[in-house]
This record gives structure tokens, C-alpha cells and sequence, in this order.
């Protein structure tokens, strides 16, 4: 492998462990709050999705620095949806997969690659 691919590599498993570090933080939080409020379970699943969306806008931002950023922040957000399903059903979540997960998916992988190109974006302007 050359060095350009290590290092793309590196910044997509960088930014989806970050964000899926960070869903899984802030899930558990709202865990606390939804033992304590009992709220509806379509407000929990709009949580998760918002939850999963700024991790997957903000972490690719952050870790992804220059060359196809879109193709390398969606790669990101991909896996972050991927790890942070797989990561929350290991710690006894559940593996829940519904009909609308092609579309979470989704979500995460623009949302990423629209975080990345403004990440690389404002690199070059500072």
C-alpha cells in the first residue's frame, strides 16, 4: 500500500471511531435521561438519528484533512453507522435492524462527506 492510501485509511477509521465513541457517550446519556423522563419512542429514535448525524457531520470535519474528501468523509460515516450499531449491540443494545437503516446509512455517509469537504474547506481558508 502506498503512503496516500495509509494515511486515507488512517483519517476514515480516525473520524468513524471518533463518532462512534461519541454516539455511544451521548447515547448512554440520553439512556440516563429516558430512564428518568420516559419519553415516547419515537422521540428515542429521533435522538439516535440526530445523535448518529452530528457525529458523523462533526467527526469527518475534524479528521479528515485533503484529496476526495467527500469519497473518504462518506467511507467515514458509513463506518461509523456500521461501528456504532455493532458496538452498542456488543455492550447489550441490541441488534436491532430495522427497514430504515439503508436510509440512517445514508444520512451518516452525506452527512460525513458534506462534514469533511467543510472540515477541508475550512483548512484552506484559515
Amino acid at each position: 500500500m502506498t503512503d496516500g492510501w495509509k494515511h486515507a485509511i488512517k483519517e476514515v477509521a480516525l473520524s468513524a471511531v471518533a463518532g462512534a465513541a461519541f454516539y455511544l457517550i451521548a447515547a448512554a446519556i440520553f439512556a440516563a435521561l429516558v430512564k428518568a423522563y420516559a419519553p415516547a419512542q419515537s422521540v428515542v429514535v429521533a435522538t439516535n438519528w440526530i445523535l448518529k448525524g452530528v457525529g458523523s457531520l462533526l467527526f469527518p470535519m475534524l479528521f479528515v484533512h485533503s484529496g476526495k474528501a467527500a469519497v473518504k468523509g462518506a467511507a467515514a460515516g458509513a463506518c461509523m453507522c456500521l461501528a456504532a450499531m455493532l458496538l452498542f449491540a456488543a455492550i447489550g443494545g441490541g441488534f436491532h435492524l430495522t427497514p430504515f437503516f439503508p436510509l440512517e446509512l445514508l444520512m451518516c455517509a452525506v452527512l460525513a462527506a458534506a462534514g469533511a469537504l467543510c472540515g477541508v474547506k475550512l483548512r484552506k481558508e484559515s
